[in-house]
């Protein structure tokens, strides 16, 4: 009779190293011939971008393209030629651009609720003039919010400690796996290690009401939430099966949502049935089909019941 060793050796140092390595190095492979350099015409600055379909659809920030018509692109291979901006969202920082020619390589846009703090994540761009440059870090916390130019909240954010600088915006941030899990956007002036991508999910949403509207129809309720870890007694209780959800973190004074009778602290589990895991379903279940329509939603209050309510979103306010 065999026996069985319950302690096998750890791998050493060098070989988890070059297992890291390898790793990195793939999902470069995989992704980084996708990636362009994005010059809007007329001006001199420039940020990064991300071939998504074989005919020339484009990825990259609103604020790389900001309101020019058309864009020069330079792709990995040295091909340059220009693309045609079809839309653009301010209130998360994408744009949607597509090339006069077809691209090479594209990448796949994988799903950001799977992510965990902890994973591998690779950024790949043009910072400072220098392009195709990679970093790597880890996926440092997710569920973030953060300002847009315009004032408004994007909401469930990836921080990231993988180093961003000017010119990295609109770039891919990458998983191990070699799929696109956001879309670099900011850095912090003065800060060591802390960057920010739109989640793939939120970009995967723009990318599909402008390709269908032009533009990104939206539902307003008032809120800003984070998204937190879904206790088992809880999801149990509510009859959900998601991990994690939405807490409101505040509640704008006179929005639907107070007067819907919702309450900061409250979790969002569900919106007319369907279960809210992230800030990104919140985006996706409230589009512009909801406004003026009675949305119930189900929530765990502050008094520990499951309650529901009927939210009527409004037309979004006027940017600033």
């Amino acid at each position: 009779m065999g026996f069985i060793d319950i302690n096998p050796p750890v791998p050493e140092d060098g070989a988890l190293l070059d297992a890291y390595s390898e790793t990195v190095a793939g999902a470069v492979d995989r992704v980084g011939p996708a990636v362009s350099r994005i010059e809007p015409l007329g001006d001199s600055g420039h940020g990064s971008g991300f071939a998504i379909s074989p005919d020339g659809l484009i990825i990259t920030n609103h604020h790389v393209v900001g309101d020019a018509k058309a864009v020069r692109i330079r792709s990995a291979d040295g091909a340059v030629g220009q693309a045609s901006v079809l839309g653009r969202d301010a209130d998360t920082d994408i744009a949607l651009v597509r090339a006069d020619m077809d691209v090479q390589a594209w990448a796949r846009l994988g799903d950001s609720k799977t992510l965990r703090r902890g994973h591998v994540a690779i950024a790949i761009g043009n910072p400072l003039g220098f392009d195709w440059s990679v970093t790597a870090g880890v996926v440092s916390a997710l569920g973030r919010s953060m300002r847009a130019s315009t004032g408004r909240l994007i909401e469930d954010v990836v921080q990231t400690d993988a180093a961003l600088n000017p010119g990295n915006s609109g770039g891919p941030l990458v998983s191990a796996a070699g799929e696109v899990v956001g879309v670099n956007t900011a850095v912090i002036q003065g800060a060591q290690g802390i960057a920010f991508a739109v989640a793939s999910n939120t970009a995967n949403f723009v990318v599909s009401e402008i390709l269908r509207f032009g533009h990104v129809r939206r539902a307003f309720v008032g809120i800003v939430v984070d998204t937190i870890a879904l206790p088992r007694r809880i999801a149990l209780k509510a009859g959900m099966t998601q991990e994690t959800t939405v807490r409101i973190r505040r509640i704008d004074p006179g929005s639907p949502a107070e007067r819907a009778g919702l309450k900061e602290g409250d979790f969002i589990l569900a919106i007319d049935g369907q279960p809210v895991a992230g800030g990104d379903d919140l985006i996706r279940l409230l589009d512009g089909t909801r406004i003026g329509t009675e949305t119930p939603i189900a929530l765990y209050d502050l008094d520990s019941r499951i309650t529901h309510r009927v939210l009527v979103p409004a037309a979004r306010p006027t940017t600033r």
